[in-house]
């Protein structure tokens, strides 16, 4: 698995905006087979910046209807990477 293939894309949310703010953590979509030493490695490697904590949740995909269709969304994973201190977090989290 390749670091691109392990970090599907940032989460802008207003939650992962502040916590980028207030603890220095960026949030993640990452695939869900993905470790958190992965994640790590990803991360340090992609952003080039030192990694403190990595932590993962597991969320499964909710139940949608498009009229008398029904089907789930796919499940997914979230990381949420705390770097350590004095590093800068990426520009594209600047909002």
């Amino acid at each position: 698995m390749t670091i691109y293939d392990v970090i599907q894309k940032p989460l802008l949310t207003e939650k992962g905006v502040t916590k980028k703010d207030t603890e220095n953590t960026l949030c993640f979509a990452v695939d869900r087979d993905a470790s958190k030493t992965q994640v790590r490695a990803a991360v340090e490697k992609l952003f080039k910046v030192k990694v403190a904590e990595v932590r993962t949740a597991n969320f499964d995909g909710k139940l949608r209807r498009r009229g008398r269709f029904t089907g789930y969304r796919p499940n997914w994973k979230k990381a949420y990477v705390r770097l350590k201190a004095g590093q800068k977090a990426p520009d594209w989290a600047e909002i």
